[in-house]
């Protein structure tokens, strides 16, 4: 056959890609015509230009007769770059791989091969050239497995530094703790079984020895008989001639391990270019080590997370008992560690000794609650741990003379590895967990840091379950408390049976007067009085709603009303004689005046004012914030307000006292908001603004009785005029009273004065003699807008007007009179000061005088802590006429009851 180029010359070839572009379309193009053997014909990879289907690889196209191998070879010489087109763009890389594998081992490691009369180098050894098209698929390969440890990084990187510089083997060796080396993994069966350690670090030994030693890398052409490394490579082979050992450093220069890359006998040996490629390759096991560490790490740390949360979720979700919580810790405790025993301690700091009630046999019953034990702080493990708060990982229990072999005695278990650790609550030793004995092999450093972030939410959970303890005792004590209460609170069976045995009577005689005096009634009959007129309340509901039945039932009201006096304590003024006076005065409002208020409304009233000052102590709103009173802690505004509500609620709950139990759901909803609302209408902090509303309304002529807004807000104002009825009462009875109020102010200003605050000049008992001026004052800026917006709304109340006026007029005579007396003490004093010879620098004390002082009205000014609910009730009682008897059947009381003080010297001077 002649040769390639002489065929060239006398034969024409048909058009190839490249060479006639201006050739005419329906020539073909010869790389359809050729056939490449072991090229896959993918039709996705042919150029979109090709007219020509594509076929399968076992289609051959048809060949020209003309065309042989060596004119496509020469045609490939010719136009190198349409040969390199066609194999990126036709052929797979793992082909590539294999023609290259392929060719490697036929040429046997020549690192030069003769084509075409040119010498060309071998590229393999150059890492730009190399089989990998990415380095970093590399490290992905290396450290995609979850379970990738450093051995195994290590492995996968020195078998492809071996593939990359053509080697015939490869050994691994890795550096222990004790600084030796050992024998990780090797590529050849060929080599003598070697043993586990290789060697310590140090020269003139083995090959891995002296690189480690040095942590550089070395190339050799010959193992035999270099001073350096006389025992030659670290694992014995009789073939190996040509080695390069590389170190693998970490980042500080920490040996890690050593890669020898080796050539047997008959193959080229190493040049410094392919010690290069191994260098560079090996460089990427300090990035892949710190990758697979901190993946590794991460993983760790996700699990323990996941535990931990585990954890959490089951303690504290399920915390009923502090054995519980042990056991769960206990379980939780041996799954972190894989532990096969777990004992929990807790200390006894007052005693200082560890206790525990709770053991883990390791038999099914285990956990059970046994008998406790305890011992002191400073004996065993456990104790040695308390009190110095030190972990202890003790591998030999046997070997350590803190631990007590007593135990093992007894049960027969051995005790081989122990890890103990402290477990704390805001800085102190709480408790102690034990765990006992590692199921495969002995605790760790990472059993440590794990049990050491366990052993935090360990504390949590403790200190959690003994509060929930706490809680649950408290709970059982408050119960407990309530029942005692409960029982001495409410009324008892021989007070219901004597108040039934009383028959209601069917009417009462003036009890619809605005003069009425409710404090006339006995206090034993009171209650009588009080079912009379929640029961005409009550048939009010039932005669809108003829067709339903009796919306009430008798024996929950007695024993409601009785309940309700009992829970008044004995004050001089907010007691049980205030309640039913401010209960009488709404009756009568609502019996008399011409609204339009709901039945349930009307209820709502009367029931509120029944109990708007339950349990009330006889002190101000102000004065239980500045004393920081545990009422205040719970309400912040209107406090005695709130606790008067929540009080009547507490009442209604008891078994026999729910007087509202016949109405429906709805109704009952509502009638418990109407009492709510009216009760918080007592603070006067409240009745400014309500007022101001209604008043506003109905100067606008815009009050409308179809609007539930405008009647909450007439309900509202309603039971500040009922609160202060006794201000509208006639003179006589007011002034009965007005040391009995005023007994109670200056009872809470001594308490104050005791405790070094300064009271308000109500509530001081030295500054009695203003007393006129405070009356005059409330009179004015209080009770008579009250009693006017009423009167505008329902005109029926205007006696509460003229009664408050009539009083005003006595108050303001008294304080001209004070006033008048005390400009001529006034004068006295100056013409005493002109006739005397020096001047007297001290003012004369002088006897306080019985008469009060009286102030324009122009200058009434009412201090800010005044607007609360007791100075609501600054009520002084009169009236104009002799009591009225009693209803045959009771005992007749024309004095004033029994609950209330008698008159002052200045009360009498004063009438």
């Amino acid at each position: 056959m002649s040769s390639p180029v002489r065929q060239m010359t006398h034969r024409r070839l048909p058009p190839l890609p490249g060479v006639a572009p201006h050739r005419r379309q329906t020539q073909r193009s010869p790389a359809a015509d050729m056939v490449i053997t072991g090229v896959t014909c993918n039709p996705a990879l042919v150029p979109h230009h090709s007219s020509r289907s594509v076929h399968s690889s076992s289609t051959m196209y048809a060949r020209s007769p003309d065309l042989q191998p060596e004119t496509v070879t020469q045609f490939l010489f010719d136009n190198p770059d349409f040969l390199d087109s066609f194999v990126q763009q036709h052929v797979l890389e793992d082909k590539i791989r294999q023609w290259s594998q392929r060719k490697h081992k036929v040429q046997g490691h020549n690192p030069v091969a003769l084509t075409n009369g040119d010498l060309i180098k071998d590229q393999r050894s150059n890492w730009k050239n190399c089989v990998q098209s990415k380095k970093w698929r590399i490290l992905q390969d290396l450290t995609k497995d979850n379970t990738t440890n450093k051995a195994r990084v290590f492995t996968e990187l020195a078998a492809c530094a071996a593939e990359s510089v053509n080697a015939d083997g490869h050994n691994l060796y890795l550096v222990d703790e004790q600084n030796q080396l050992f024998l990780a993994s090797k590529s050849s069966r060929n080599q003598r079984a070697p043993t586990a350690c290789v060697g310590r670090i140090e020269p003139r030994t083995s090959l891995p020895a002296y690189v480690a030693y040095t942590k550089e890398s070395l190339l050799t052409n010959s193992l035999l008989g270099d001073p350096r490394f006389p025992l030659g490579m670290g694992v014995e082979t009789e073939r190996g001639v040509s080695a390069i050992a590389v170190p693998l450093l970490h980042g500080n220069n920490l040996i890690l391990g050593v890669v020898e890359l080796y050539r047997n006998y008959g193959s080229m040996p190493f040049s410094p270019e392919e010690e290069e490629v191994a260098e560079m390759m090996l460089v990427w096991a300090d990035i892949c080590m710190e990758y697979v560490e901190m993946y590794n790490s991460m993983m760790k740390q996700r699990k323990l997370n996941d535990f931990l949360l585990a954890v959490t979720k089951s303690i504290f979700q399920d915390i009923v008992s502090m054995d519980t919580v042990i056991m769960k810790i206990m379980n939780y405790a041996k799954k972190l560690v894989i532990a096969d025993r777990a004992s929990l301690f807790l200390v006894d700091t007052k005693s200082r000794e560890l206790y525990a009630r709770i053991f883990d046999t390791g038999r099914v019953e285990e956990h059970i609650p046994q008998k406790e034990i305890r011992f002191p702080m400073d004996r065993g493990v456990a104790g040695h741990v308390a009190s110095t708060g030190e972990v202890l990982n003790i591998a030999d229990a046997y070997t350590d003379s803190r631990f007590n072999r007593d135990v093992d005695l007894q049960t027969g278990y051995r005790t081989k590895s122990i890890l103990c650790m402290p477990i704390y609550n805001r800085g102190n030793i709480i408790g102690v967990v034990q765990m006992v004995n590692k199921i495969d092999g002995v605790f760790t450093k990472a059993d440590e840091e794990s049990f050491e972030t366990f052993a935090i939410y360990c504390g949590l959970a403790l200190h959690h379950a003994k509060l929930y303890d706490k809680i649950r005792r408290s709970e059982q004590k408050y119960r407990v408390a309530v029942e005692v209460l409960s029982y001495h609170s409410q009324c008892n069976d021989e007070e219901y049976m004597l108040t039934k045995n009383v028959p209601i009577p069917s009417d009462i005689p003036d009890i619809l007067d605005y003069d009425y005096s409710p404090w006339a009634i006995d206090s034993d009959h009171k209650p009588v009085y009080v079912l009379y007129m929640m029961r005409d309340i009550f048939k009010m509901h039932s005669h809108k709603n003829k067709n339903e039945e009796r919306r009430f039932d008798l024996d929950d009201m007695i024993r409601f009303t009785l309940t309700v006096r009992k829970n008044y304590r004995n004050v001089p003024y907010h007691n049980w004689a205030h309640a039913f006076s401010v209960a009488h005065a709404m009756f009568t409002v609502i019996k008399t005046s011409e609204h339009r208020f709901t039945p349930i409304e009307c209820l709502a009233l009367y029931v509120a004012c029944l109990c708007h000052d339950l349990d009330h102590r006889g002190k101000t709103n102000a004065f239980m914030v500045k004393s920081a009173s545990p009422l205040a802690a719970i309400y912040s505004t209107s406090t005695m307000e709130h606790h008067h509500f929540n009080h009547t609620v507490t009442i209604l709950q008891n078994e026999g006292h729910n007087i509202f139990k016949h109405l429906t759901s709805a109704e009952y909803k509502q009638i418990l908001s109407d009492i709510r609302h009216c009760i918080l209408a007592t603070d006067l902090a409240l009745f400014f603004a309500n007022r101001s509303r209604l008043q506003d309304i109905a100067d606008k002529g815009e009050f409308s009785w179809d609007n539930a807004d405008h009647r909450r807000l007439v309900m509202a104002n309603s039971m500040t005029a009922a609160d202060l009825c006794s201000m509208y009462k006639p003179w006589k009875l007011q002034v009965q009273l007005v040391d009995v109020i005023m007994e109670e102010f200056w009872q809470q200003g001594d308490e104050e004065r005791s405790q070094g605050l300064t009271p308000m000049p109500m509530m001081d008992r030295q500054k009695k003699n203003e007393l006129p001026h405070l009356e005059v004052g409330f009179l004015v800026g209080i009770c008579l807008p009250c009693y006017e917006v009423m009167a505008q709304i329902l005109p029926e109340t205007k006696p509460m007007v003229n009664g408050a006026v009539a009083n005003l007029k006595k108050w303001r005579e008294l304080a001209d009179k004070e006033a008048l007396e005390k400009e001529k003490e006034k004068e006295r004093e100056k013409q005493t000061e002109e006739t005397q010879d020096e001047v007297i620098k001290e003012p004369p004390v002088t006897k306080p005088s019985d008469d009060v002082i009286v102030t324009s009205e122009k200058n009434t000014l009412l201090p800010a802590d005044v607007l609360d609910d007791s100075a609501s009730d600054t009520s002084f009682l009169a009236a104009d006429k002799p009591l009225p008897d009693p209803p045959s059947g009771r005992t007749s009381n024309t004095s004033v009851p029994s609950e209330k003080t008698v008159l002052s010297s200045q009360s009498e001077e004063s009438r």
